[in-house]
């Protein structure tokens, strides 16, 4: 049965702010909800789907940062670094997105997802393990921040800067061609990658997507392909949601957060690889 208007945008609404408190809590933008709930529940296309869940990312990041840039969760130094890669990236994955069909890259997003899944299964290294880089110890990167669910102040040392910067690059691709919050890469390669722990990859994540998403979006709109009926009730649901899941994070556990992660990590691998394969 059609939906009359009115109730395509209640649902829309509604879907919206559960993608938004996800998106802020993970660090991965709404669009890793929106985009297979508009296209599979609601049947709108993928092209429009996509749009708007880069309108959507970009009130994530709105909603979310201001909260954890208070709190001194947000590294900002390495925030303003890596945007230099993400933003290159998801120009170049949008405008790709007019030329290339997504499927064999959505299988191998897949897999990637899958194995960067089971990596952040594996116990972190030891803060006095971590190999040394001098270009993180000349733009002093390092940082700290308090957790309030441990009740102590965490420090930590950034790492493999270089690494860190080139899978920015391809996160912003990513996030550009297939309208996903590149997060999705984003915490586990500052987490895995650089060394930053969860709490801070994720919130640094939040602050960068807003910026990836709409150095794509711009190319979106410019082709017609970001519709206002579609995108409002989207954003406006988003950025609901993501201020409520950014009072979450600071009292969440590491772990729990970590685990969470792992599990959308598998749900979107499934995802891809279905839609790629299909």
């Amino acid at each position: 049965m059609a939906l009359t208007p009115l109730e395509f945008t209640l649902a829309t609404f509604g879907v919206s702010i559960v993608a938004g408190v996800v998106g802020a809590l993970l660090g991965l933008g709404g669009g890793i909800i929106v985009v297979p709930t508009l296209t599979l529940a609601l049947g709108i296309d993928v092209r429009y789907a996509i749009g708007a869940s880069l309108v959507s990312i970009i009130a994530t990041s709105s909603g979310a940062a201001a909260a954890y840039v208070r709190e001194r969760m947000t590294n900002l130094r390495v925030a303003m670094l890596l945007e230099l890669g993400t933003s290159t990236g998801a120009i170049t994955g949008a405008y790709l997105a007019g030329i290339l069909s997504g499927r064999w890259l959505q299988v191998t997003f897949g897999v990637v997802m899958a194995l960067t899944a089971l990596q952040m299964l594996r116990p972190r290294r030891s803060a006095l393990h971590v190999p040394p880089d001098p270009l993180a110890d000349r733009l002093r990167l390092h940082g700290g921040y308090y957790d309030q669910a441990e009740q102590r102040e965490i420090r930590y040392r950034v790492t493999r800067t270089p690494l860190g910067l080139a899978l920015m690059l391809v996160a912003g691709v990513l996030s550009g061609l297939l309208g996903i919050g590149s997060g999705i890469l984003k915490v586990p390669a500052m987490d895995l990658a650089m060394g930053l722990p969860i709490k801070a990859s994720t919130a640094t994540s939040n602050f960068m997507i807003g910026v990836t998403a709409a150095a794509g979006a711009s190319v979106w709109f410019a082709r017609g392909d970001i519709d206002p009926f579609i995108a409002g009730p989207v954003a406006a649901g988003v950025l609901l949601g993501a201020v409520a899941g950014a009072r979450v994070l600071g009292r969440a556990r590491s772990r729990t957060i970590r685990l969470a992660f792992v599990v959308v990590l598998l749900i979107t691998s499934a995802q891809m690889l279905w839609r790629g394969l299909q």
